[in-house]
Parts: structure tokens; sequence; C-alpha cells
């Protein structure tokens, strides 16, 4: 019953592209947090759990963590900080096994298994970073902080966090259907150079649709060779690539199985593919569509504005 269900989902594509591009022109990492904050503001407002935007950020934390970590490490603008000395010998190479195997050996039984594995990698980086230990061998690196790498790194980590959750919004409060009626009707100007926008915008729309529908394949296909003793979870490399192969084949023929009905099923029903379409649920923008592109407007206006200045 929120603000944001009653979009339009024509504006809601068009706001969430200005948002992206808002994101793009920020060019300071107190933007980007001001822009963050806001945002979270904004989200609570709309009555979506704020743990379902959490639980999106999982699959791109690790790549976002290498990423700030990269710039930590390379790059060398503004002041000088601190200097981090880590060394690595034959003591500190036993804690760092005995740690992941620890790891192997607990990580059934955390629920929380990403903030689980960042707290185990923070401690492989303590056990680095104090106990030195001259024995057998010592290989000592010595890592500068400075303060661009990590303003750097800051302001990439917050910026693509940002864009996510920007494109979160728009998909948990939005239809598949919507969303595809609304891609039609803002791409359908590229009708003038004969861009196929009925072919794009069902196939997106579909594969939105069956995603939810492959992804309970996956799982039946992997309860079924549970059952016959398979365990996804355990193994070596080569029992895991053996695992994967006999999930990967029966989803590649599922797919295909499942792609020919739909063929079939659209043929049989008239649906060609560069016919004209009508619409059972005509979109229609309201005041809310209009106030919410000004403030938009005047958002984008301000961060260009601001990064003319700075």
């Amino acid at each position: 019953n929120s603000w944001i269900y009653k979009m339009d989902p024509r504006m809601k594509i068009i706001l969430t592209g200005i948002m992206i591009a808002i994101c793009f022109i920020l060019p300071s990492l107190i933007s980007v947090v001001v822009a963050l904050l806001l945002f979270i503001i904004m989200i609570l407002t709309t009555g979506i759990p704020f743990m379902k935007f959490i639980k999106g950020l999982k699959p791109i934390v690790y790549l976002v963590l290498f990423t700030f970590v990269l710039q930590v490490i390379y790059t060398k603008d503004g002041n000088y900080i601190t200097t981090l000395d880590f060394s690595f010998n034959f003591y500190t190479m036993l804690m760092i096994i005995g740690i992941l195997v620890l790891y192997v050996l607990t990580k059934k039984f955390i629920p929380l298994k990403m903030i689980y594995l960042l707290l185990i990698i923070s401690s492989i980086f303590v056990v680095q970073y104090f106990f030195h230990f001259d024995f057998l061998f010592e290989l000592n690196y010595h890592l500068k902080i400075y303060q661009g790498g990590l303003e750097k790194g800051a302001f990439v980590f917050f910026r693509v966090i940002l864009m996510i959750m920007i494109t979160s919004l728009l998909t948990f409060s939005t239809s598949n259907m919507d969303i595809n009626n609304g891609l039609a009707s803002v791409m359908s100007p590229l009708k003038v150079i004969h861009f196929p926008v009925g072919m794009l915008s069902m196939m997106i729309s579909l594969t939105l649709r069956f995603i939810p529908t492959l992804i309970s394949e996956t799982k039946k296909i992997m309860n079924a060779q549970a059952s016959r003793g398979v365990d996804f979870n355990e193994g070596h490399l080569k029992d895991k690539v053996t695992q994967i192969i006999s999930l990967l084949i029966p989803m590649f023929v599922i797919s295909f199985k499942k792609a020919e009905d739909l063929s079939n099923a659209m043929i049989a029903r008239g649906y060609e593919i560069d016919a004209p379409r009508s619409q059972y649920d005509l979109l229609k923008l309201k005041a809310m569509d209009y106030i919410a592109l000004v403030i938009m407007i005047i958002l984008l206006a301000l961060s260009i504005w601001y990064r003319i200045i700075v």
C-alpha cells in the first residue's frame, strides 16, 4: 500500500536510470555517503523490509571488498597514514592452515556464512600482522596506507552498493509484467530506427519470469541427487566438478524443454514477434509520478552543479 507500488512502471524505470546517472556524477566520498543515507531513508518510507536489500548485496559483497583492498594497496595519493607489516613464516602458516581447517569444519553449523567468512579472513590478517616468529624462513611485506587509497576504495565500495540497492528497489516494487510493459513504452521511440522493442521487452520479461522456475528445478534436482548420496557441500575438487556437471546437464535439458513448450504455447495463442500489441492494463501517469520526476531532476541538477564546483 506504500507510494512506491502505486507509481507508474515507466516512471520508475526512468527514475532508476536518473539515480544511477547521479551515482556516476557524484565526485567525492562524502557526496556518495550522503546519497546513500538519503536513499536508505527513502527505502524506509516504502514499507519494503530493509533486510531484503541487504540480502541482495550478498552476491557482490566479495567483489566489492576485493576492489576496496586493491584500491588501498595500489593507490598512493594523499597523506601517508601508516604502514602495516605482515610476515609469513612457519608458525604463521600453520596458524593460517589451522584457521582454514576450522572454517571448513564449522561452516555448516553457522547460519550467517557470509559474516563468518569475513571474520575468518580478518583473523588471517590479524595472525599475519601480530605474530612474528623467526623460524626456518621469514617473508616480510610492508603495506603503506595512504588517505587517497582509503577514500577511493570507500568511494567505489559505497557507489556500487548504492547502484545495486537502486536497481533492487525497482525489482522489489514492480512485477515482471509491469517491467515488461514499462520497458516497451520507454523504448518505443527506438521503433523509428526499426529497433525490435517488442522482442527485447518480451525476452527480458520471459527471462525474469523463468529465473525462479529454474531455481526451483535446480533445488529439485539437488534434492533428488542428495537422496542418492551426492553431497554438494563436501568432497575434493574433482568430485565437485563431477557434481556440478551432473547438475548442469539436466538443467540444460529442462531449460530447452521449457523453452520449446513456451514457444508452442505462444504460437498456439497467435503470438507474432513484430505484430502490434494491445494491453489489458493501460499505463497512466499520476500526480505522484510527476512530483517524483521533478524531485529527481532537481537532484540531478544539484549533482551536476556540485560536480562542476568541486
